[in-house]
């Protein structure tokens, strides 16, 4: 408004030059003619007062107009519009992932603070360190096992199934319990393995190898294939996304000590046969390795010495200790209904060869004998002499 009268007020002062009326030239007057002056020394009484200027005032005071007439017109204006007002909800401490449908304030729009009105901000939190998004992962990186560790904690934490660090890494010989504290692991940036080309491979000889697609082979970036003219020299190393390779059945090492074939005979001429399976620990919870191709088996939870208990009832047909090919101190039960069960790193064996034990009988205790670092129950389930996931038989 300032600005305003400032621009106006010189056009005002130049209308009323022009408007001023024009004092008229006085006519030459002879000297005997002219009047008697008044003496300066004369009282201001006797002066005569001075005229005002009516053009100034009048402009003044349709500038005051003006002003006034601009500031009725904006609080009418402002008063005449209907504000809606939006209540905000209270931020939460923890995002979610579900999307609300509850109508959401926009920056600028008025909202009711505090202390009832006004056009409030949007209070965002101050964050002293900046969210960098996750970047894909092209080359393989180095891991150092630490004591605790476990291939399926290991696999989780680089999101990648435990077998493709198996795969990858050929001093674990596809055998999990071969990891151990210190030990340096290459973690690939995907499920899938390495591969050295060779003379003579074609993308489709070596995807059909490893049960997988050429085009995959290709389009991975970490590869750098050119597309325009696809090929890959002799000695380089190839990451085979999504591939897959036999690995060895260390369980076959220690064969299956009872009848195998759904009948009642065994080594022990028969016993008790179960007609269910329970948990063989206190702890239901998986503190190593899962059932998987690498491990046809569960790492059950359980400290040094804690009771091991018989799945189901049956006859003892293996109670041994020593290596036992990384077993351990092992016990094996024939449940007389082609259903063996295996029990390895024992501390304590319980029982003897031909025993018949009953379904939560105490065969044992949890150790870390044998290929094991970390006390737990390693506990197998085999159908007809082939393993088969715990899960899909014990409660």
């Amino acid at each position: 408004m300032k600005n305003f009268l400032e621009k106006i007020r010189p056009l005002l002062s130049r209308l009323g030059a022009k408007l001023k009326r024009k004092p008229k030239e006085p006519k030459a007057v002879p000297a005997a003619s002219e009047p008697i002056t008044t003496p300066r020394g004369q009282t201001a009484q006797t002066a005569k007062p001075q005229k005002v200027d009516r053009f100034a005032v009048i402009s003044w005071v349709m500038t005051l107009l003006l002003v006034a007439a601009l500031l009725g017109s904006a609080l009418f204006y402002k008063n005449s519009r209907s504000t809606t007002y939006v209540q905000t909800s209270p931020p939460t401490s923890v995002p979610t992932s579900e999307t609300t449908t509850g109508i959401q304030p926009q920056v600028g729009s008025p909202v009711i603070n505090t202390n009832g009105g006004g056009f409030s901000s949007i209070e965002r939190k101050l964050q002293l360190k900046t969210n960098i998004p996750k970047r894909e992962r092209y080359e393989s990186i180095s891991y150092r096992v630490s004591r605790g560790d476990a291939m399926l904690s290991i696999a989780e934490q680089f999101n990648l199934q435990s077998e493709t660090i198996l795969y990858v890494n050929t001093q674990l010989e596809d055998n999990p319990h071969n990891l151990k504290p210190g030990m340096e692991l290459t973690i690939p940036p995907a499920d899938g393995l390495y591969y050295t080309w060779k003379e003579g491979d074609t993308f489709e000889s070596v995807a059909e190898k490893f049960d997988t697609t050429a085009d995959v082979i290709i389009d991975f970036p970490g590869n750098r294939v050119d597309l325009t003219d696809p090929r890959i020299d002799v000695g380089t190393l190839v990451m085979i996304p999504g591939g897959s390779r036999e690995l060895r059945n260390w369980t076959q090492d220690l064969a299956t000590s009872g009848g195998g074939d759904g009948g009642s005979t065994n080594i022990c001429g028969g016993g008790p046969v179960a007609s269910g399976f329970g948990w063989p620990a206190g702890s239901h919870n998986i503190s190593g390795n899962g059932y998987g191709p690498g491990h046809l088996a569960i790492d059950i939870q359980a400290n040094e010495g804690e009771p091991v208990y018989a799945a189901g009832s049956g006859m003892v047909t293996m109670a041994q200790g020593g290596w036992n090919y990384g077993y351990g101190n092992v016990v094996q039960i024939d449940h007389g209904n082609g259903y063996v069960t295996v029990y390895a790193h024992l501390s304590v064996i319980n029982v003897g060869v031909c025993t018949p034990v009953g379904q939560g009988a105490v065969i044992g205790a949890a150790g870390n004998t044998g290929n094991s670092f970390g006390a737990h129950l390693h506990f197998e389930v085999r159908l007809g002499g082939s393993s088969i996931n715990p899960y899909t038989v014990v409660q």
